[in-house]
């Protein structure tokens, strides 16, 4: 880990972020950027990407991690949480781990049997409320061109509705801005990112994890641009000329 970005990365998915934030005004000068690290992929390379861009960027902004532990230990399930330490380390980007209870309040108080908008409810309150202890004025999440795709589908097929979360959004609750500084990279380029950089991947311990909508929307997303191979990057102009990222 920790190899230096070649040209062709520069010139590629490094230039795409740096646009992507320059286009939809995603940090400025004196911003407090907490990055959101779940320990997968999309995550990780969402810090090592704003840790390059840090360092060669014209305006000052200060950057953290955030990773929200969901409590999998009191259920008896062990994680190991070093990869985190470990890529903050390297990165030399301070972390922050803030344990909760929110598997437990999932899975034993509540019982639920769509356990997945509850769990998400609860670890965005408690990121976003660490966020603000630490600082920050905006917080980044890892979410790829797929997600915006995938999430599109979902709104579709499931509620009848053509949207899907757009790159920059204020939330009012929260009094933060939300960014998604990678959201114009495909996944691919991140899932080969992390095998050069050899990051260490956390396991995710949630028995859901495999009984998704978004993953069988991933499915689908992923036959139609093995038919249409264009498909993804189609889809990204349709979306930027749409009212979806519309940002006036």
């Amino acid at each position: 880990m920790g190899k230096a970005l070649r040209k062709s990365d520069s010139e590629w998915f490094l230039t795409q972020v740096k646009q992507t934030i320059k286009k939809f005004k995603m940090i400025e000068e004196g911003d407090v950027v907490v990055v959101g690290l779940s320990g997968g992929k999309d995550s990780s390379a969402l810090l090592y990407i704003l840790k390059t861009f840090q360092k060669h960027a014209p305006i000052n902004f200060s950057l953290y991690a955030l990773h929200v532990d969901l409590g999998w230990a009191d259920l008896g399930w062990k994680v190991d949480t070093s990869p985190l330490y470990h890529l903050a380390e390297q990165l030399e980007v301070p972390l922050q781990v803030e344990k909760t209870l929110i598997s437990t309040i999932v899975f034993e108080r509540r019982k639920e049997k769509n356990p997945c908008a509850l769990c998400a409810h609860l670890r965005r309150g408690a990121f976003n409320r660490v966020a603000l202890r630490l600082g920050a004025n905006k917080v980044a999440l890892g979410h790829h061109l797929d997600d915006a795709v995938e999430t599109f589908f979902m709104n579709l097929i499931l509620v009848g509705q053509m949207d899907t979360f757009k790159p920059t959004v204020y939330l009012d609750r929260a009094g933060l801005t939300q960014i998604r500084p990678l959201v114009e990279v495909p996944e691919k380029t991140l899932t080969s990112l992390s095998r050069r950089e050899e990051w260490p991947i956390m396991e995710n311990p949630c028995p859901m994890n495999d009984q998704t909508w978004r993953k069988e929307m991933g499915e689908l997303v992923e036959y139609l641009s093995t038919r249409y191979p264009d498909f993804r990057q189609s889809f990204r102009t349709a979306l930027l000329n749409s009212p979806f990222w519309n940002q006036k």
